[in-house]
């Protein structure tokens, strides 16, 4: 059974609330800490990015195109579509002999709003380059480009570089390929579905401080928090705040996962009726219960701990409060 994280109030009184599950595992696959069903069926979504972007080093593909740590964590990201990540979009393929014509990730506005205002102003329209996407995307056009594997399908399940991706993903969770159910995210590639319990031991793999590639790969991530989300997002403001503590990245429909770097441990997060406004204290209380906070930390994170509801004249009115304790 699923349990409550989170009251939505109005005045005193609570007017909805969120259910949801975390688990908190090992590398081991050891259950740590948890709340509901750590075997909740949860598609990944965006939180499989940095599995996806493992292949990347694995194969050799990062160092035939020399590719810079920023450029590395940007294929873990789901972006802002900022000018600066759009840059990094543009030299990476730049060096794999492409533009953004190859991508086949789709058009959406900005998640950054003071960018997709600059470029309403200035008659432009998005592009594939401001796809929250793109950097995924970009990553999978460099496998294929070193491999010397077809592009024009590269999104189709039975491509290589989705089946290479397939066994990636299901060495890091320790599901079985035949066990993942497969799905296509909001980009148009395949997404894996399997237990909440298993994305946690992923992220608790990330971790490793003895596989050259996962260090390489994190240690890009980490240097450069930017490239994971940008400005004003949850996930780059944890990891700015708490410096090389903590990988945090968001997936959809209120899934969530971290690499809590020091401890070892991965953490998994699934609002069950997928509202988004439940992710963010449920992601900070987290935090300080497993005691990965300093006040000084949880201080600048305190609009995501405790976001506060306004109604139309401004007032504060009501606030979005975690309410569960993780158990051992």
């Amino acid at each position: 059974m699923s349990e409550i994280l989170v009251n939505v109030t109005r005045g005193d009184q609570i007017e909805s609330f969120h259910r949801g599950h975390i688990v908190v595992a090992n590398s081991r696959g050891d259950i740590l800490y948890q709340s509901g069903n750590p075997d909740f069926n949860i598609c990944l979504r965006s939180c499989a990015k940095p599995l996806q972007a493992l292949p990347v080093i694995t194969t050799g593909a990062a160092d035939t195109f020399d590719l810079t740590p920023a450029e590395l964590a940007i294929m873990s990201g789901s972006l802002n579509g900022q000018d600066f990540q759009v840059n990094t979009i543009k030299s990476i393929l730049y060096k794999i002999g492409l533009d953004e014509r190859s991508l086949q990730c789709g058009v959406h506005r900005p998640s950054h709003r003071a960018t997709a205002k600059k470029l309403q102003e200035e008659g432009k329209k998005p592009s594939p380059l401001h796809n929250n996407c793109a950097g995924k995307h970009t990553a999978m056009l460099t496998l294929c480009v070193h491999h010397g594997w077809p592009l024009d399908n590269y999104i189709s399940k039975e491509h290589p570089v989705q089946q290479l991706i397939l066994k990636t993903v299901s060495s890091m969770t320790e599901v079985p390929v035949e066990k993942i159910g497969i799905g296509i995210d909001g980009c148009g590639v395949p997404v894996f579905f399997l237990p909440l319990k298993n994305l946690a031991i992923s992220y608790a793999k990330l971790t490793s401080t003895s596989d050259q590639a996962i260090q390489r790969l994190m240690g890009a991530i980490l240097s450069h928090p930017e490239m994971i989300a940008g400005d004003e997002r949850v996930c780059t403001d944890i990891m700015r705040a708490l410096g090389k503590k903590v990988f945090a990245k968001t997936g959809a429909e209120g899934g969530y996962a971290m690499s809590l770097m020091e401890k070892g441990w991965g953490v998994a997060i699934k609002i069950e009726d997928g509202n988004n406004r439940a992710m963010q204290p449920v992601i900070i209380e987290t935090l300080k219960q497993l005691e990965i906070l300093t006040r000084k930390e949880e201080d600048k994170l305190q609009k995501y701990h405790h976001p506060v509801i306004k109604n139309h004249r401004k007032e504060i009115v009501g606030s979005i409060e975690a309410q569960f304790s993780l158990t051992n």
